[in-house]
């Protein structure tokens, strides 16, 4: 299960509609599996159907968590026309076992479609999200 924070996740919401029509990219960094520090990307394609984080960019976020102690605890991008679920690139890149991939629909204006994944192995498993107030 992911217990995140409201907080965190209006942030994680408010970057997808930003970037929207391309997709959206980030990271939630912590301690101990706890998500705590929101890390927005750049999407080095920006596309409105792949994101890739950039190289540059990504060595300096891991090193910044190394320096910080932290880990990468929510790993997450948005679809922009589609549902909130994995696609087979998705998995495919997938490379942080221990990390939620959270995925963001922005295909609605008016909806909010939020969902966790645990992805290891190539095998997608949802999981529930606890907002926390």
């Amino acid at each position: 299960m992911l217990s995140i924070s409201q907080e965190l996740v209006d942030k994680i919401v408010a970057h997808a509609r930003a970037d929207h029509p391309d997709e959206a990219c980030g990271v939630v960094a912590g301690q101990g599996g706890v998500p705590e520090r929101f890390v927005p990307m750049e999407n080095a394609e920006r596309s409105p159907t792949f994101y890739r984080f950039d190289s540059m960019e990504q060595l300096r976020v891991w090193r910044e968590m190394d320096d910080r102690d932290e880990e990468p605890v929510v790993i997450y991008h948005s679809h922009t026309a589609t549902e909130a679920y994995p696609s087979r690139t998705d998995v495919s890149y997938a490379s942080e076992p221990e990390a939620h991939y959270v995925l963001v629909s922005t295909k609605e204006e008016d909806e909010v479609e939020f969902r966790s994944y645990r992805i290891l192995d190539g095998v997608v498993t949802e999981e529930e999200v606890r907002f926390l107030p």
